[in-house]
């Protein structure tokens, strides 16, 4: 097929992805299309972890950095890893042929980093992944979310939220200013630490599992150079259905715990599309908001 003026070859159209749902690579390439122009801005300059599932979620998957076999219109991120001693060159999705390349390769699932290349030290955005542990749920995720949101307000902060389409919440707050990850990482642990402190029975800061029963970890260590994180509007290799990591607005979060339903946090493809087509890109102000992290 061709697509923005690409050649572009799609494969096993008929293999079925999420064999509980009978979703097809076909409906997963179609997801994308349509969601393309939403989506794209969020991974536009970026270098992209791509998470690749050949067989489908019920298969083996693995995380690939290097962009390889890749055709010549692919862009690429090169960035030296001190921790490995080598480069790698990520790939860079910055159009739709790009994009649905990367799907016909099995990549389910958009992971870009929080920077923008070739700057890889400067990131553009500050994230709170909020988790739950054993004994705990999404409904408590949100709630810590709200509680968080407040605490970012104290201190002339704004945030987004977003579902992850999988067992959390995320929380990102705008930045788009020369900020290094030292800061956004000491910021970040600050925050997370304090709210375990004044919510020990909801809320952990640290990752060790034996500590996260019935709490919500506010994590904190996605702000890192190296760490991606899922995009909005990413499909989610969940076995029992595809869902999707979809932007909320705060009265949509408040909602869900006042009903004490997570069914909104966990959308699939045409749940996404929808909202897209009702509200428009809800993380646009991700993109474009300048904010100044607190001395």
């Amino acid at each position: 097929m061709q697509l923005d003026g690409r050649r572009l070859r799609l494969t096993s159209l008929g293999k079925v992805l999420y064999p509980e749902a009978g979703f097809t690579k076909a409906d997963v390439l179609h997801y994308y299309t349509r969601v393309a122009p939403t989506l794209l801005p969020h991974l536009h300059g970026r270098a992209m972890t791509l998470k690749r599932y050949p067989d489908g979620v019920a298969g083996p998957h693995f995380y690939d950095k290097h962009c390889r076999d890749a055709p010549p219109w692919v862009e690429t991120a090169p960035m030296w890893s001190e921790r490995k001693g080598e480069e790698i060159r990520f790939c860079r999705l910055e159009d739709a042929a790009s994009l649905l390349w990367s799907v016909n390769r099995g990549n389910l699932e958009m992971h870009p980093l929080l920077s923008i290349a070739p700057d890889f030290d400067t990131p553009t955005t500050l994230v709170f992944d909020l988790d739950p542990g054993e004994g705990a749920t999404l409904l408590h995720a949100a709630e810590v979310a709200l509680v968080l949101r407040d605490m970012l307000l104290g201190v002339g902060l704004d945030s987004l939220v977003k579902t992850t389409g999988s067992k959390g919440v995320q929380v990102y707050v705008p930045l788009n200013t020369p900020v290094r990850f030292e800061q956004t990482k000491t910021f970040s642990r600050t925050v997370a630490e304090l709210m375990a402190a004044r919510m020990r029975d909801r809320v952990v800061a640290r990752i060790q599992k034996r500590l996260r029963t019935g709490k919500v970890l506010v994590d904190w260590g996605q702000n890192d150079r190296h760490k991606s994180t899922v995009a909005p509007y990413s499909l989610r290799a969940k076995l029992a259905r595809p869902t999707v990591s979809l932007p909320l607005t705060w009265t949509d979060l408040t909602a869900v715990v006042d009903a004490g339903s997570t069914d909104a946090l966990l959308p699939g493809p045409q749940d996404a599309l929808d909202r897209v087509g009702d509200a428009g890109d809800l993380f646009a102000p991700v993109l474009s908001q300048v904010q100044h992290l607190p001395g």
